[in-house]
């Protein structure tokens, strides 16, 4: 959506090994927030994203205009239901609905071989994934590696909204979800090591935590309290609140 920093770069040098041509594109989906949401304010630098793409080697920008994405009357919508609806479905539930049908029209209008996705918004890759698959889409999906600050912080462009007292504590996210996969692997019992992690976000200041969950990364469903059905690997996610600002975050969990 634009605001880019160095985790959307190191998708399109991603996109650079994986294509012979790369597209970007730029748009704020409107679809994707919900009233009362940042549409309005969301970070928008669009003379700097431009130079950024074409430093980074990428070969066109499309910049479509919500007439574009969405002729007037228009009506369809592509949704993923299930997994659209849990975790982050859970707290924004127009969220998903507005990324699969825009993603979809992007898939129309250009056509890709490829689309790369970054895995620091994991529910959304595995939901563009499903949608892709369903839908016979021939474009591969393929996910970047999440692209962190000197401290763990996940690079976001809402980062951009955070104080200099907030970003101190924004980190602990990455470090709760660290401890916690590391208690995880070493055998501790589920819902209490992540009620720990909760607790341990608001005591180091954050204002909320929607929720730590670890879950099959497939099916996005919560793992089981039982370790012995778990699959060979899974996902730890979290989202939580500084002020007014939400910060996802989410790990790989090896479990074997």
């Amino acid at each position: 959506m634009g605001a880019l920093h160095n985790g959307h770069l190191s998708l399109i040098d991603l996109a650079r090994k994986n294509s012979d041509f790369v597209i970007a594109s730029i748009f704020v989906n409107p679809t994707q927030f919900a009233p009362g949401e940042d549409f309005e304010t969301y970070p928008r630098d669009e003379d700097r994203d431009l130079e950024l793409l074409e430093q980074a080697g990428c070969n066109l920008a499309y910049l479509p205009t919500v007439e574009d994405m969405y002729p007037t009357g228009s009506l369809t919508e592509i949704r993923v239901p299930g997994p659209s609806d849990l975790l982050d479905g859970i707290y924004r539930p127009h969220f998903f609905y507005g990324v699969t049908t825009v993603v979809a029209r992007l898939f129309i209008h250009v056509q890709p071989d490829v689309a790369v996705f970054g895995e620091k918004d994991y529910q959304q890759l595995q939901i563009i994934r499903r949608m892709t698959r369903d839908l016979g889409f021939e474009t591969k999906i393929i996910g970047g590696a999440t692209m962190r600050e000197p401290d763990g912080l996940a690079q976001s462009s809402r980062n951009r909204y955070l104080s200099s007292e907030q970003r101190k504590i924004a980190a602990e996210l990455y470090a709760a979800l660290t401890r916690t996969a590391e208690r995880l692997q070493a055998g501790a019992p589920l819902s209490a090591t992540l009620e720990t992690a909760s607790a341990t976000l608001l005591k180091a200041g954050f204002d909320k935590v929607d929720y730590i969950s670890a879950v099959d990364p497939g099916t996005l469903e919560a793992l089981p309290e039982e370790n012995s059905i778990w699959p060979a690997e899974a996902r730890l996610l979290g989202a939580a609140w500084i002020g007014k600002t939400r910060l996802i975050d989410n790990i790989p969990l090896p479990l074997r």
